[in-house]
């Protein structure tokens, strides 16, 4: 943990919180703070700042903080993914969080298995939990959008003309697709498919809808290697 990130809940009065649970924890045991020490902290939506421990014990952590600096700036990045099996979904997730990416698409597709939808992990709390592990991490404190689309050809159809509006749109794809572009510094739609690949009629759908198919050459690699290697080489 990176950053300290107070909730609402959290903030007792005006630079004044209460920390406890995880975070708590977290501070005691891996960090092996102690009153008087400095932390980086953060107010979630807001500013970063630091804060000095005033009390520490198992049971709670009291912290004196003054917020002075924005967040990093977002990327404007906005990632469609088919999506991947419940338990890739966290991993992805906590990783785009870390990357700065502030809208992220979990969408449907042939392959995607439908019991997939319906697990725990993407409750909104199970989510906000893997969004908030990728905020401590890399420093920030804005929550990423994440949106819900099970029906495939209604929210290509319907909705992902104005989502990706005015911005360059590219799809991951291994066959028969250019080379994906390197340092992109523009607004940018990803659309990145289940393990096998978005079908041919879903890529001949987006590209309807202006995406263009790109590769990362001549291996193919499964889907959380994959997001973090387009946006590794996307991103400037």
């Amino acid at each position: 943990m990176n950053l300290l990130v107070l909730q609402p809940d959290d903030i007792v009065a005006p630079g004044r919180a209460l920390v406890q649970g995880r975070r708590l924890e977290h501070v005691r045991l891996v960090h092996r703070a102690r009153p008087g020490d400095s932390l980086r902290v953060g107010e979630l939506g807001g500013r970063l700042g630091e804060a000095q421990i005033v009390r520490l014990s198992p049971q709670v952590l009291e912290l004196d903080y003054c917020l002075n600096k924005p967040p990093p700036a977002p990327v404007p990045v906005t990632v469609l993914l088919a999506l991947p099996r419940p338990k890739k979904v966290r991993r992805i997730l906590r990783s785009l969080a870390a990357l700065g990416i502030k809208r992220i698409v979990l969408t449907n597709s042939f392959r995607v298995e439908k019991s997939f939808w319906q697990s725990p992990l993407l409750k909104p709390a199970a989510v906000r939990e893997q969004l908030l592990l990728g905020l401590e991490q890399a420093g920030d404190t804005v929550l990423p959008e994440v949106i819900h689309e099970p029906l495939f050809r209604p929210f290509v159809e319907d909705r992902l003309p104005a989502l990706a509006q005015g911005c360059r749109r590219l799809v991951a794809h291994p066959l028969g697709a250019e080379p994906c572009p390197h340092a992109l510094n523009e607004p940018l739609v990803l659309a990145v498919g289940p393990e096998g690949g978005f079908i041919p009629y879903e890529i001949s759908r987006l590209q309807e809808y202006g995406f263009t198919a790109v590769h990362l050459g001549a291996r193919v690699l499964c889907v959380e290697t994959a997001v973090l290697s387009l946006l590794g080489r996307l991103l400037p």
